[in-house]
């Protein structure tokens, strides 16, 4: 089963080159999770797999075909986008909300068809939303926004869902709780992720942007080394391996290759 892909897929933004040659492959039904510092091209690249912007080399595809060949609507149906904010005036029903992930699959009168309802139902069951269906916007929590918003993008029913920096701004348990639903979901992820541990628990695959650039890609426990982290974040880290395989990042003060700093 193909995928939607990046081969080397290069993009200026006034003047600069933000995305530099870098393919992407995810295995179907995989998270994989896009790290780097700021300005390292996550964003961006998310933006050409999504497309929302065409890239200036390189192609982006879904199912072999050329992204761009497709109208907006018939990608909308197959992939969805969740940003980084979720914010809106206006007073609107968690439901409501969600029922706009139907927009893409409805006729050309925009009749409501019972298969709208039941995807509606399916991703409010899906994010633990069903029993705030009809709470207004302006009362949730930041958790809840943000998992209002993923349940608009699987009420699209997308194959893929691509997420940029979907835990900014939310507290640790919020953190652990929405990337484990976007674990169990059954679609191929793409998520862009600044914490290093979690992406080390929750995705299958990560690869590393510098400068636009992909710089090591592979399973958390390969790509995930001090030495890595060092060259690509300009800090000293320890990374230890948990009973599960997966690695865990300690940081420690002082840039790479400088002494330690004593400990009380």
């Amino acid at each position: 089963m193909v995928t939607l892909e990046a081969q080397r897929v290069g993009w200026r933004r006034g003047g600069v080159l933000v995305v530099d040659t870098v393919t992407l492959t995810p295995a179907p039904g995989t998270t994989v999770g896009l790290l780097g510092p700021n300005g390292s091209g996550k964003s961006s690249l998310l933006r050409l797999l999504a497309g929302t912007s065409k890239p200036d080399s390189g192609v982006v595809t879904l199912d072999g075909e050329e992204l761009g060949s497709f109208t907006r609507r018939d990608v909308a149906r197959v992939v969805a986008v969740v940003g980084q904010h979720a914010h809106t005036d206006t007073d609107i029903r968690v439901s409501d909300v969600v029922r706009l992930g139907r927009i893409p699959h409805r006729g050309f009168l925009g009749a409501t068809a019972s298969r709208d309802e039941a995807a509606v139902a399916a991703a409010l069951e899906h994010t633990g939303l069903t029993d705030k269906a009809d709470r207004l916007w302006h009362t949730l929590s930041g958790g809840e926004r943000q998992r209002a918003h993923i349940a608009r993008a699987l009420a699209q029913e997308p194959r893929e869902l691509l997420l940029d920096e979907p835990t900014n701004h939310l507290d640790i348990r919020h953190q652990l709780e929405l990337l484990s639903l976007v674990q169990r979901l059954p679609v191929t992820t793409v998520i862009a992720l600044h914490d290093l541990n979690l992406a080390a628990t929750f995705c299958d695959s990560v690869v590393v942007l510098a400068g636009g650039r992909a710089v090591a890609g592979g399973p958390p426990a390969e790509v995930l080394t001090a030495e890595l982290i060092g060259e690509v974040y300009g800090v000293r880290a320890q990374v230890h391996l948990g009973a599960r395989g997966r690695p865990t990042v300690l940081f420690e003060p002082g840039p790479p290759g400088s002494a330690a700093t004593p400990r009380p």
